[in-house]
């Protein structure tokens, strides 16, 4: 087992690397999502909407997500993965455009253009760069997709204080103004960089003579197709664990600060916890990234996943300390930053890549349900017990059974090297 990564497909794709980053990070899902609370005080000054409606904004967001992610992968097949990309930035820059104008008046207007904005959009969201990812890196695929997936990182910790600045000094419409030029200054960089690995096809001009011609198409990649890979055993167990995780970490995170409060903290004290999430987050996500280049990627998957159960057992513990609790948030942050590299990986490595866009679409589509059901469920369980010790036995319950299940993968199996 190779200890150091291998240097020289880093040194020949580090555009790549480079690109994804910039596309993850300003990904709609990415940057609305982190950026929307800098939003809401304005819509409802501008607008005298009421704040919990607003906050529905984001359900359409994921919904409009859920329907981009289905088509994207079909497009990629029939235009090119570069074309579409290309495209998706100009047409996401004029959807943010025309959020300045058309947006205002019936909060429906907020709903539509949250709605739209990732199907205008659609290839420009995470998935894209991911397969790009897949199809440059074998040997550090792992690491690569790590370190293209802590774009959002930047996003989190970046976008919600420019955004804060624009609506300061300019109005509601500036942050759109400015996502619009973002989106407009990557256009260029991803025509230079933008590129699909060369791929080898042999053809037969006669009996005795055989001449290699190199390509460069989504269609030739090795792997299962759509059909194959939605009735294969292992999809689904792909897509109910990281659903389980998935539902369990997204409760952790929107609970975690009004339920130390619950215990008696003050509110810079359990955002003072609550902020190692984001330091395990980018931590977990480029260590196991590390390991699955390295070791049997189920089993890296299972152990780095398994953590949340671990922390909602410290929560539960009674009366945990200070310490505790830093330590209960820290370990799951870990697996929720290791639960979108993960699916990327065991997808491309499990599947192959000739149907990668739509397969991981598909599952990302099941994974954007599960993360917008799950606030429901935990609501009306602290409705129901008025506490929140049925969300934490389920949360410690789903992240086990999902992590376990991943054991039931089986060995990795063999596609041909494309490049």
């Amino acid at each position: 087992m190779a200890v150091i990564p291998d240097l020289a497909e880093l040194k020949e794709s580090w555009r790549i690397l480079l690109l994804s980053v910039m596309g993850i990070a300003i990904s709609i899902n990415a940057v609305l999502l982190y950026g929307f609370g800098t939003l809401v005080v304005s819509f409802e000054q501008e607008f005298s909407w009421d704040r919990s409606a607003i906050q529905i904004a984001i359900t359409f967001l994921y919904g409009g997500a859920v329907f981009g992610l289905q088509l994207v992968g079909w497009m990629n097949l029939r235009y090119g993965l570069k074309t579409v990309t290309i495209v998706s930035l100009l047409t996401m820059a004029l959807g943010y455009l025309a959020c300045t104008w058309f947006i205002g008046g019936s909060i429906w207007t907020l709903y539509i253009a949250f709605a739209l904005l990732p199907i205008v959009g659609m290839g420009a969201l995470a998935v894209t760069w991911t397969q790009l990812l897949n199809l440059w890196f074998f040997k550090n695929r792992g690491l690569a997709l790590a370190i293209g997936l802590s774009g959002t990182g930047i996003t989190a910790a970046i976008i919600p204080n420019i955004m804060a600045w624009c609506v300061e000094l300019w109005g509601w419409q500036a942050p759109f103004v400015m996502l619009c030029l973002v989106n407009l200054l990557m256009i260029p960089v991803a025509m230079l960089w933008f590129d699909l690995p060369e791929v080898q096809i042999t053809q037969q001009q006669n009996k005795n003579n055989d001449t290699a011609k190199t390509v460069n198409t989504l269609s030739l990649l090795q792997g299962m197709s759509f059909r194959e890979g939605c009735v294969s055993r292992n999809f689904w167990i792909c897509n109910i664990s990281m659903s389980l995780v998935v539902a369990a970490v997204v409760g952790m995170v929107t609970n975690t600060v009004p339920m130390l409060m619950d215990m008696g903290y003050s509110v810079s004290e359990a955002t003072m916890v609550f902020s190692t999430f984001g330091f395990s987050l980018i931590t977990g996500r480029l260590f196991v990234g590390y390991l699955l280049d390295r070791l049997w990627p189920p089993g890296v998957a299972a152990v780095s996943l398994i953590m949340p159960a671990f922390g909602c057992l410290i929560y539960l513990l009674g009366e945990p300390s200070f310490a505790m609790l830093t330590l209960a948030i820290a370990l799951i942050g870990l697996g929720a930053g290791a639960e979108f590299d993960i699916a990327a990986f065991l997808i491309a490595r499990y599947f192959g890549l000739r149907e990668y866009g739509r397969l991981f679409g598909l599952h990302q589509s099941l994974i954007t349900v599960s993360s917008a059901l799950a606030p429901l469920l935990f609501a009306a369980m602290l409705s129901t017990t008025g506490s929140y010790t049925a969300m934490l036995i389920f949360c410690s319950m789903s992240t086990l059974i999902g992590s376990m299940l991943l054991l039931f993968l089986g060995p990795l199996p063999q596609f041909k090297t494309q490049t």
